[in-house]
């Protein structure tokens, strides 16, 4: 019987067919299939032009005369299969955008390896300062043995993160990790043991050796979605959200274990930590970048275009956060400083959840002008009013802009640093940031000590301001968006 004149499709819509295929009706819809012959043992004729087989319906084995069940129609049933799983599995994906990015194959193992390993950052120093302090009386041996582990750290660091690009995270970040842990119990027993000065400085230097555990956190996400631009915007929100949360953390539990147990107690648990996060962060193999080994032609990425302004506008902000610490310890204890970090962990978050603008240069110069303008606070809080909620209110709303700040500067760096040397790049970074940490320490200090504490928030407010101008001044040449 003719099929009714409403189903024949128009000539137009056809597609063009080769004589050797055969149009089969399902559901409504004309599919295209290669047509098969008898000599050809059931498959597609060569001059089919290797069309998927779609053929719809079931076929008679020549030999038997009875209907077989087509290969077409398993393959056909099984590509309808796996769409509903996939369609099903985008209905049940999770509406959060941090909930999503977690829900990525390896992601939760490797975050919480790495959350393990990364709050041990915020408690080493902190009880270092506290061991030594309180085994040699000294605030000043212990204030410069832990600036020569920061010094050296600087040295070491991105060749460190050097050879974890080149050979890859698992085979550099342990053994150096166990280097640094050996550093940390070197000195443990040097202090317990009242050994000469000079051996708590090259203790505390071997522990330079630290791998850049945030940074190489953020080159997992970069692998495992590059090219996703929005998904990399959360993903370093996360990162710098983490980081403001462990260095938040990290000091109250140092000092907690420190005071309620022993003064070693501090540094040992927090080496302990630190090596069982970078293993259980190594383990998982899934999830890490492929390692990219480095050819004669490959330069470091300082020099990279636009590479020494950013780190410049690292340098400044990393002034910002040493000085606000030494500042705010002076006026107001360090408890304070608890609020300066929450506020960058919550506008973290929140940032991350956006959608960001495409134009990443406009939105630092944004950020930084916000974070300039939100630094002033602190200092009109302090020099109109001795209240401290004020001054705490103040400072939270200071640290909203810090992370956002973070975040896009990470991004520039992150599209700046050559491929297949993304850790490098980002330890560069991050040495710049503890740089500027320990030049603003010194500034704010000196202020402090020379014109007061009121007068020692006009550091941080300087350093912002700094960091905008260099940003401003378009030194770092614009890469493609």
């Amino acid at each position: 019987m003719p099929k009714p004149p409403a189903t024949r499709p128009h000539p137009a819509a056809l597609p063009a067919l080769s004589p050797t295929t055969l149009l089969a009706v399902t559901g409504g819809q004309l599919v295209a299939a290669p047509r098969t012959s008898p000599e050809s043992g059931g498959r597609a004729a060569p001059e089919s032009g290797g069309l998927a087989p779609l053929e719809i319906g079931r076929r008679t084995a020549p030999e038997s005369g009875r209907p077989a069940a087509s290969e077409d129609v398993r393959r056909w049933a099984g590509r309808r299969e796996e769409r509903r799983a996939v369609h099903q599995a985008i209905r049940r994906a999770p509406t959060n955008l941090y909930l999503r990015l977690l829900a990525t194959p390896g992601a939760r193992a490797f975050t919480a390896g790495n959350l393990i390993a990364r709050l041990p950052m915020g408690m080493l120093g902190v009880s270092a300062i506290i061991m030594i302090a309180g085994s040699r009386d000294s605030y000043a041996l212990a204030g410069a043995v832990t600036a020569t582990g920061l010094a050296a750290t600087a040295v070491v660091a991105p060749f460190t993160a050097r050879l974890v690009d080149r050979f890859g995270q698992a085979r550099i970040a342990v053994p150096a990790t166990a280097l640094a842990v050996l550093g940390s119990l070197a000195l443990v027993l040097c202090v317990h043991y009242d050994a000469p000065a000079w051996t708590l400085f090259a203790a505390y230097a071997a522990t330079a050796t630290t791998p850049n555990t945030g940074g190489m956190s953020r080159a997992r996400w970069a692998h495992l979605h590059r090219g996703d631009q929005a998904a990399l915007h959360t993903a370093n929100s996360f990162e710098q959200a983490a980081d403001e949360l462990c260095f938040m953390l990290g000091p109250v539990v140092a000092a907690t274990l420190c005071g309620a147990l022993f003064p070693e107690a501090g540094t040992l648990v927090g080496a302990f930590l630190l090596m069982t996060g970078v293993l259980v962060f190594a383990a998982q193999r899934t999830t890490e970048p492929p390692p990219i080994p480095r050819n004669r032609t490959a330069v470091s990425p300082l020099r990279a275009p636009g590479m020494p302004a950013l780190l410049a506008v690292f340098l400044a902000t990393g002034a910002v956060f040493g000085a606000l610490e030494v500042v705010s310890i002076a006026h107001a204890g360090g408890a304070i400083l608890a609020l300066q970090a929450a506020g960058s962990c919550a506008a973290g978050l929140l940032y991350g959840s956006l959608r960001p603008a495409r134009n990443v240069h406009r939105r630092l110069l944004l950020c930084l002008t916000a974070m300039t303008a939100l630094m002033s606070l602190p200092l009109l809080a302090a020099s109109s009013t001795a209240s401290l909620p004020v001054l705490a209110l103040c400072l939270l709303l200071a640290g909203a802009a810090t992370a956002p700040t973070m975040v896009t500067g990470m991004t520039l760096v992150q599209r700046a640093t050559p491929p297949g040397q993304l850790n490098e790049g980002m330890t560069l970074s991050v040495t710049a940031l503890l740089g500027g940490v320990a030049a603003g320490a010194a500034g704010g200090g000196w202020l402090v000590e020379h014109t007061g504490t009121v007068s020692g928030y006009a550091a941080p407010t300087g350093a912002a301001a700094l960091a905008l101008t260099v940003a401003a001044a378009g030194a770092f040449r614009r890469r493609p968006e």
